[in-house]
């Protein structure tokens, strides 16, 4: 019985979908702002840049591939905050789901986002508007910790 568990457990874990991005943050008039992007599939729901671990590819590369790809920037344009790293695990269609998230700050509050194809909007929102959106409970509690996290960092 004990195999056959392990064997199941084992069976999700290798299903399981690994993604990664960045929790991208601006502060403007001492305030954070979070960049939330609208998908452009399925329910239009609302996230930070994110996307599937590519073969070969570290989690923290994904998350730099994919903010380039689905906001427009660069490395060189944030201030990556490695030190708060939050995990979110949750199931989608019936497939477990881990995905990594680091916090970034845009080293220039003005430069532009650049949407891909896979997002039809983007917002920056603070706390409250960007929880709202999010939707789900655990998107909510990231941005809630990642808030506490820059209120403690700015000393505001």
């Amino acid at each position: 019985m004990m195999q056959a568990v392990i064997q199941l457990m084992s069976a999700k874990m290798a299903a399981a979908s690994n993604a990664a991005g960045l929790l991208v943050f601006r502060m403007l008039q001492n305030n954070p702002e979070y960049l939330m992007l609208q998908h452009s599939y399925g329910d239009n729901h609302w996230t930070p840049p994110k996307g599937h671990v590519d073969p070969g590819e570290s989690e923290f590369e994904t998350a730099l591939r994919e903010t380039e790809e689905e906001a427009g920037f660069k490395k060189e344009q944030l201030k990556i905050i490695k030190d708060f790293e939050k995990h979110l695990n949750y199931e989608v269609n019936g497939t477990p789901k881990r995905v990594i998230y680091w916090l970034s700050e845009l080293r220039n509050p003005n430069d532009p986002v650049k949407l891909s194809h896979e997002h039809k909007d983007f917002k920056w929102l603070q706390l409250d508007e960007a929880c709202q959106v999010a939707k789900y409970p655990d998107m909510v509690q990231l941005l809630k910790e990642a808030n506490a996290y820059i209120l403690r960092k700015y000393k505001l």
